[in-house]
């Protein structure tokens, strides 16, 4: 025997799971059944839950870390660096490390 769940979802939401899904090469329903058995598998989630944390560092992307090396490279050779150490504590101090 097979049971129904149902669940109300925002409509946006909705439509993006279904694409994403669609991409994977399967849909909503048989993701969230995916979902459930490696649930009861992992006896809990199948991910870790937590909040998220601010912190210094943001998804960057190829182009613009290629930019700020550059940057970087350019002022090394002018004699435009800090001691790592020194940078280590500023972040530890600021973002309470």
């Amino acid at each position: 025997m097979a049971s129904t769940i149902q669940l109300r979802v925002d409509d946006e939401l909705k439509a993006k799971s279904d694409s994403l899904f669609k991409d994977l090469g399967t849909d909503t329903t048989s993701a969230i059944r995916m979902f459930l058995t490696q649930a009861v598998a992992n006896n809990g989630f199948p991910f870790e839950i937590k909040r998220p944390v601010a912190g210094p560092y943001t998804p960057m992307k190829e182009e613009e870390m290629l930019a700020k090396l550059e940057t970087s490279r350019k002022h090394a050779s002018q004699g435009k660096y800090r001691d790592a150490d020194d940078v280590v504590s500023d972040m530890r101090s600021k973002y309470g490390l």
